[in-house]
């Protein structure tokens, strides 16, 4: 499961699942968008595609949910 925020004082960040993804809402999609990095491996890089995909299908990135994540 992705998480993102500390424990034990460190700093815990990951990828989410390929059914993470699919079951994301589309501000979920726009965190991941805008804050996870590219990816170092090829399985990264084919979420990463798969997130910016289904974030671009339901509409990407607006003034509003861009002010919302912090963009």
């Amino acid at each position: 499961m992705w998480k993102s925020g500390k424990e034990n004082g460190v700093l815990v960040q990951g990828f989410p699942t390929v059914e993470e993804v699919e079951k994301a809402d589309k501000e979920q999609l726009a965190r991941w968008y805008r804050f996870l990095p590219s990816g170092e491996t090829a399985a990264d890089q084919k979420i990463m595609k798969r997130i910016a995909e289904r974030f671009e299908k339901l509409g990407g990135m607006t003034a509003e949910l861009s002010k919302k994540i912090g963009m």
